[in-house]
């Protein structure tokens, strides 16, 4: 089983990836490998609504978007995890992950979702609301935590006083290595839930 890892801060080091290595090390002690692409600090454009990739199956921009699609669709759960800014999400990962959930033809469907999010002080909650809807759109199951998933630290490497959002951080690894593995042995005894065809309608019709 694997779990790919989003870090979109800027700081490859700071108190975001010192989030996902503690969930990290949890996941490495339940036989579950990781991989964590660094995004905060690449040139990503935001989706333009081309339509290149209801036809080609991938995005336009030939950029990370398109060499992270292959190890989501490898994967069996996806963390997320975003500095705050003004009460959002890093405006890099909102254009990484709007173009490679809309780019990606393949089923989602019971592939773990879960979002970290790291703050000075506010907007954590709201951050982490937007993250999970990429999630909830697409089939996925959210992994839950003790507490909302949030680390508080300014500076780079106060998040490591943080006690506990680093056990928040290790209670939500526990929690999503459960999830993978109880997943997969569902999808072998009874597969994936049936689907039904779309039904797309809007608010006139």
């Amino acid at each position: 089983m694997n779990v790919l890892m989003i870090n979109s801060s800027p700081r490859k080091n700071g108190n975001t990836a010192i989030a996902l290595r503690e969930m990290e090390s949890i996941f490495t002690a339940q036989g579950i490998e990781t991989q964590t692409i660094q995004i905060g600090n690449q040139d990503i454009r935001g989706c333009i609504a081309c339509g290149f990739c209801m036809e080609n199956g991938r995005c336009v921009f030939d950029d990370l978007v398109n060499q992270a699609a292959p190890k989501f669709e490898a994967c069996d759960g996806l963390v997320v995890a975003s500095p705050v800014y003004y009460g959002s999400a890093n405006g890099t990962l909102i254009s990484f992950l709007d173009r490679l959930f809309y780019s990606t033809p393949f089923d989602k469907t019971m592939k773990v979702g879960a979002s970290v999010v790291v703050a000075r002080r506010g907007g954590a909650t709201a951050t982490f609301d937007e993250l999970n809807k990429y999630f909830t759109i697409s089939g996925m199951p959210v992994a839950s935590s003790q507490y909302w998933n949030s680390v508080h630290g300014r500076e780079s490497g106060e998040a490591a006083q943080d006690g506990e959002g680093l056990q928040t951080m290790r209670t939500l690894a526990r929690n999503m290595a459960f999830l993978l593995k109880s997943i997969a042995l569902g999808k072998a005894q009874y597969g994936l839930p049936e689907k039904e065809e779309p039904i797309r309608t809007h608010f006139i019709r």
